[in-house]
């Protein structure tokens, strides 16, 4: 008996989708674990979006930006939290479960899209990194050798993920809350008073952070599916992701008026000059920098699992070592200042993707009888409410800072009679579209 619980203890996640997942993962590891997510080198750059979301003359005041990035973070993880609760109910992969909304062949589709953006932000984490190590030890050691270093050890730690989950509950975890706590009291000496600014920009603030928290949709599950209980999942998520990731923005929004907006805008990681010339800066700021591999390692992670969808019986481990290669190529050439646009892109497909799953799986009572197999029926009506919702973003969205996207946009509100007003928020108005439609065709299913 004291064997099973040992092996149960340090069990690690199946190779293959033909084993079923231990369920070892308890609250205090998913909320560790999203606590660290919730914490991002590149968060701290994200709040100059933050304060001003539509880049122009009239930022939000310091209140308001609080207040955005606290709502906009419940917002968000209780989205990301919602999409962990059938992870952790199946045992199955984020990209597994579409299975059961849209059909095995269909599924495809949106698991393209995630391989894609998890590629994108594996890439962007592993730039962060080399470039938080350079703004510590300096250009001596090339861009090149510091994201090499970090495509390894990320690499590394999605070949025993759950391992690494524990890892950082029991270690890293400590660490983090110690910097952001030095860096918080350091710079609320250092920083003059917030003053000026308005509310106008309160909506588009709160979708931005809505935006950030809910590009962890489409792998909630993946790391749900290992967890003991489903209150387990969601608690782990809203609890450990919101507290950190609002702290992250507030320690941001300082770091920002130290390092000056115009300079961040120009080059986001001049915001990590005033945490290495803090104090112990290089010291706590190094221990941000080395925990920044668990963005990396869940980007690479998922993209594996994602993979797996699409071919069931090929090794994770095959699909990591792949996965870990390409996202270090293209962090050696990637331009990380067009992630503003690319929040949007995961926003406008992912957010009402889940008010499609929400409503057929939870409201419409589907995940009593949710197929994942690999024989799925196609549910084609499905891809109507999520197309709407996409549409539905775009229409309510502030302008895209890409012109031909934007000016599509402008054109439809113009032909459909619609002035955008600023209280309208994109995440909440696609949500509510996407999941009120998949509610009338069930409705309509039924009377059929």
């Amino acid at each position: 008996m004291a064997s099973d619980v040992i092996v149960a203890k340090h069990a690690e996640a199946p190779l293959t989708l033909d084993h079923a997942p231990p369920k070892i993962l308890g609250a205090l590891d998913q909320g560790a674990f999203w606590a660290n997510l919730g914490v991002s080198l590149l968060g701290f750059s994200f709040a100059l979006f933050l304060i001003n979301p539509l880049l122009d003359d009239n930022p939000l005041t310091f209140t308001a930006a609080l207040t955005a990035s606290l709502v906009g973070s419940l917002i968000g993880t209780a989205m990301v939290g919602l999409a962990a609760v059938p992870g952790a109910q199946t045992g199955q992969p984020a990209m597994v479960l579409l299975r059961g909304l849209f059909g095995a062949r269909l599924s495809s589709v949106p698991t393209v899209l995630n391989i894609i953006q998890m590629i994108g932000w594996g890439a962007f984490e592993l730039w962060v990194v080399a470039m938080g190590a350079q703004a510590i030890f300096g250009t001596s050691v090339p861009y090149a050798v510091w994201a090499i270093a970090a495509g390894v050890l990320t690499t590394a730690l999605t070949i025993y993920p759950l391992g690494a989950i524990r890892l950082i509950r029991r270690f890293v975890t400590a660490g983090v809350i110690i910097s952001m706590i030095w860096f918080a009291v350091v710079f609320l000496r250092e920083t003059p008073a917030q003053t000026g600014g308005s509310w106008d920009a309160f909506a588009p603030a709160v979708d931005f952070v809505i935006a950030l928290s809910v590009s962890w949709v489409p792998v909630a599950a993946d790391y749900a599916r290992h967890s003991r209980s489903s209150r387990a999942a969601f608690t782990g998520v809203v609890g450990g992701y919101t507290v950190a990731q609002v702290a992250c923005l507030a320690v941001g929004i300082y770091a920002v008026a130290l390092a000056g907006h115009g300079a961040v805008l120009d080059q986001p990681t001049a915001v990590f000059a005033p945490f290495v010339a803090a104090p112990l800066g290089a010291l706590f700021f190094g221990v941000l920098v080395l925990r920044e591999t668990d963005q990396s390692f869940a980007n690479v992670y998922s993209t594996a699992m994602s993979l797996q969808n699409l071919m069931p019986r090929v090794d994770r481990r095959i699909f990591s070592v792949v996965i870990g290669v390409l996202t270090t190529g293209i962090a050696l050439v990637v331009d990380v200042n067009s992630y503003s646009a690319f929040l949007g892109i995961i926003g406008a497909v992912f957010v009402p993707m889940l008010g499609v799953l929400a409503v057929d799986y939870f409201l419409l009572g589907h995940g009593r009888d949710w197929d994942t197999s690999e024989n799925a029926p196609s549910r084609r009506l499905m891809v109507i409410p999520w197309v709407l919702g996409f549409a539905t973003w775009w229409l309510l969205a502030a302008p895209s800072t890409v012109s031909w996207w934007a000016q599509i946009w402008d054109g439809a509100r113009q032909a459909i009679g619609l002035t955008r007003q600023p209280w309208m928020s994109a995440a909440i108005g696609a949500f509510l579209v996407a999941g009120l439609l998949t509610l009338g065709l069930g409705a309509l299913r039924r009377r059929r």
